[in-house]
């Protein structure tokens, strides 16, 4: 990875927020997760003032600010904001995906939906129009609320092959050749790109695939402009090929077999991210399988009328059922699950993504707290899964100093639990309060 060759102009100003309005802030007898994969910090004060994390205090600091606020936060738990790593935009419209859903509007209310949601910040992998550009903009002049957004342009994908989406001209592109990828990549290094995106999927063999021509044509370019790519995955046998080749990131997980050593190795010898994005496979049937979830508050919040209709109708459990590729479904989830937890334990980075916004059932806001359950049920602890969520994928955007830990001189970005995540992961979804850059954010359903 580029260490610090990212942080280019574009890039820094992200944090030039203006700042939020001097408030201090004190956060009393609260349990702190802080992100770096510690244990918790019991009975801490945690002083906030403006837009940024002043002190963490082990016990209650001898005096605290005068005119603060003060917060008894006994029973709380407080952690990072999240940051997802792997989402979309503007794709969905109704209850399906559409060329002409990337407009402002749904743009804007899908980033602040996130952030009532706890995600403070997320990368738009690909599929963008050129209007995010814009957005982003305000957002870093302090603007615009909302998750902040880190973008990865058009994206780079395959004429006549993924990705398998309806996308508008200016959506995307798909390269014959590797000098019109190089051409592409050009183009969008010139809009200021944060990432690069590159599909490499043959579509369980029936779409044809990116060749190694075309992505290291992207991968060299990337890197010339100093820009980091991320690439859609399935295969262990193009991962080895990609990671070879010098990708940053990995944005799903290895779903066709189990991962080896070489792989491995070559991960760690590169620095390659993992993201496993579990929502994806399971995104496929998990809500006919549990049809109760689609009257779970925490869900109707998020999603829009018309996939909460699509996902309660009689029909929709007997079309899963009946649905050739939902067997193979299942056995992707489980081979994403078992391989998540392999790599973890061999120590590749992990990140943490959910693919929400790409399909109408992985829904933004919800599909990130739902992708923190997965990843501890296949074995991660939960300090571990927050870990991914906060500090790694802070590294992974290059954004490590200035927000993904709860720790002094940090962005305020922050969500307060009603209950401990560490004992039930599903705490995460208790939500008290929220700071982005230090602004209260009022949680799309407030914790008792």
């Amino acid at each position: 990875m580029f260490a610090t060759i990212f942080l280019a102009a574009p890039l820094l100003s992200f944090f030039a927020h203006a700042p939020a309005k001097a408030t201090i802030t004190a956060i009393e007898h609260v349990r702190v997760i802080d992100g770096t994969g510690r244990p918790p910090i019991e009975n801490a004060t945690v002083i906030l003032e403006g837009d940024k994390i002043i002190s963490v205090s082990a016990q209650k600091p001898a005096s605290t600010p005068k005119n603060a606020q003060i917060i008894d936060a006994t029973g709380q738990t407080l952690i990072p904001g999240l940051i997802n790593a792997h989402g979309h935009l503007g794709l969905i419209d109704g209850a399906k995906n559409s060329a002409t859903a990337y407009t402002e509007d749904n743009v804007l209310a899908e980033l602040r939906m996130y952030e009532r949601y706890g995600v403070t910040t997320m990368l738009s992998l690909g599929g963008n129009r050129d209007l995010i550009y814009p957005i982003r903009a305000k957002q870093r002049a302090g603007e615009l609320d909302g998750a902040t957004v880190f973008v990865a342009d058009r994206g780079i994908g395959v004429p006549n092959g993924a990705p398998p989406l309806p996308l508008a001209p200016d959506q995307i592109y798909r390269p014959s050749t590797p000098e019109e990828a190089r051409r592409d990549v050009q183009a969008a290094a010139a809009r200021h790109t944060d990432f690069i995106k590159i599909w490499v999927d043959s579509l369980y063999n029936t779409k044809p695939e990116m060749s190694p021509e075309i992505y290291k044509a992207v991968i060299d370019e990337a890197h010339r402009q100093h820009i980091p790519v991320a690439a859609h995955v399935y295969a262990l046998a193009d991962a080895k090929a990609l990671v070879n080749a010098g990708v940053d990131v990995l944005a799903h997980s290895i779903r066709d077999t189990t991962v080896d050593q070489q792989l491995i190795d070559a991960m760690k010898q590169h620095g390659t991210f993992y993201i496993p994005t579990l929502t994806v496979d399971e995104s496929f049937f998990v809500f006919a399988d549990h049809p109760g979830f689609a009257n779970d508050q925490f869900l109707e919040h998020a999603a829009n009328p018309a996939i909460l209709a699509m996902l309660r109708s009689p029909g929709y459990r007997k079309s899963v059922e009946q649905n050739p590729l939902t067997a193979q479904h299942r056995k992707d989830f489980a081979n994403a699950q078992r391989n998540l937890k392999l790599l973890y334990d061999a120590g590749v980075k992990v990140g943490f993504g959910t693919d929400s916004g790409a399909m109408p059932t992985r829904i933004p806001g919800y599909a990130e707290h739902r992708e923190l359950e997965l990843m501890v049920a296949a074995g991660l602890t939960p300090i571990e899964a927050i870990h991914s969520a906060t500090q790694i994928n802070a590294r992974l955007l290059e954004i490590a100093g200035q927000t993904g830990t709860i720790c002094p001189g940090k962005q305020a970005d922050l969500i307060l639990l009603a209950a401990n995540p560490a004992e039930d992961i599903q705490n995460t979804r208790k939500i008290v309060r929220i700071w982005h850059n230090g602004r209260a954010i009022e949680p799309a359903i407030p914790a008792q």
